[in-house]
Parts: structure tokens; sequence; C-alpha cells
């Protein structure tokens, strides 16, 4: 289950493009807690406390407890704005969850089984179709991640959501189709191998017409 985050935050009381400048250049990120039928509260958090938590690569699963002036708010993040050159972080929405709502969330995904599969043991590549499965779950149990078992997998195998045991009481957030998480393709040189095969085998053989042999013998005596 991802871990619960606590966040320390101070209220806004200037809004605008000019006070968010003022606070990133003090090393604060001007951030908004919204949703759950109450007032969108405006608040600034440090920018080194929020970093830390962006680098465990499971922020963006994990409800955060932001802690402020007027009390505590239970969230789940749901968009961080970076700067486009320096990818330092401009702006967070956190959304209002009470302890057993339930959320959507992307999960990582983590693939394992690669020394056991026989694909990939032949020289075959992993081609991930999706690095994070999009999950509706209870808050209180948000998965860390979402393990990919490959060991049953050879050249030419793909594997659907539907081969996927998810945690219980997650399930996917898309139920339309069965879609691709993972595939095992052919090495380049493979693929040559097979595709010279397939061409050698669907190509046309000449058979001489009756008496063309005959009149090939005649010629050459």
């Amino acid at each position: 289950m991802s871990e619960q985050l606590t966040l320390s935050a101070e209220t806004r009381e200037r809004a605008g493009k000019g006070a968010s400048r003022a606070m990133r250049r003090e090393g604060r990120v001007p951030a908004v807690v919204y949703g759950n039928k109450e007032e969108p509260l405006a608040i600034h958090v440090e920018e080194k406390a929020l970093v830390k938590m962006l680098s465990t690569g499971h922020f963006m699963n994990s409800v955060v407890m932001i802690d402020h002036p007027g009390g505590q708010a239970r969230t789940l993040p749901k968009d961080v704005q970076f700067h486009p050159v320096t990818d330092r972080p401009l702006h967070v929405d956190f959304l209002r969850i009470s302890e057993h709502s339930t959320v959507t969330v992307n999960v990582p995904i983590r693939f394992t089984g690669e020394e056991r599969s026989r694909g990939l043991k032949r020289g075959g590549v992993l081609n991930a179709v999706r690095h994070e499965l999009e999950l509706i779950c209870d808050a209180a149990e948000i998965p860390d991640e979402i393990e990919i078992d490959l060991s049953k997998l050879d050249i030419g195998d793909s594997l659907h959501i539907s081969a996927v045991t998810l945690p219980k009481g997650a399930e996917s957030a898309i139920t339309d189709r069965d879609f691709t998480i993972c595939t095992i393709v052919a090495p380049s040189g493979l693929k040559m191998d097979e595709e010279d095969a397939a061409a050698e085998a669907a190509a046309p053989v000449e058979v001489p017409l009756v008496g063309e042999e005959q009149s090939d013998e005649a010629e050459e005596g």
C-alpha cells in the first residue's frame, strides 16, 4: 500500500503571478487544495520538501496530509506544473478526499521475471506499451506499484490487462477494451532472418512446361 505523506503549508494571502514569483524566489511553491464540497484553499509549501516527495516516484499515488494554519486536509496530488527549462515545480493541485474515498490514480508498473522469460533469453526485446495503470480504488488502499510477470512470455507474445491480477478492491479505470500492457518483440537480426525465410518460402517455383526439358537436351546434344 502506498505510504501516507505529510506536507506543511502556509496559507496564501495574495494571489496572482507577481505574488507567486515572489514566493518561488523565497523557496516556496504555490498550491491549491480543492474538492470535497469545500471552498478552495490557496497555500504555499516548501520547495525542498516537495522535491523530496516528488523524488520518491510515488507522490502522485500517495495520500498527502496537508498541515496548514486552519487544520489538516487529507488530499491526493492531481497535478504538478514544472518549469520547462529547470524542471523546478511551479504549482501543485491537491484534491481533498475522505479517508475511504474512491479515487482514480495512476500506479507505476514494475516488470519482473525477466531472467526467466524465454523470449528475452532468446534475444527478444521488451516493448512496454504502458508504464503505469489507471486504477480505481479506496484512498486508504492505493498500491505503490503493480508487478507484471514476464516469465511466461516468448517472442511475439503480448500481455493484456485481463491477465493481470490487481490488488483486492482495485479495478482498471479502462473497461471498454482488453488493452495491451507489453509485448516481447523479436530482435532486428531475427526479424530479418524470419522475413528472408518467409520470402523464400513464398517465392514461385518455376516448373518447366512439358517438352521443354527434351528440347533443352536436344540443343545441348
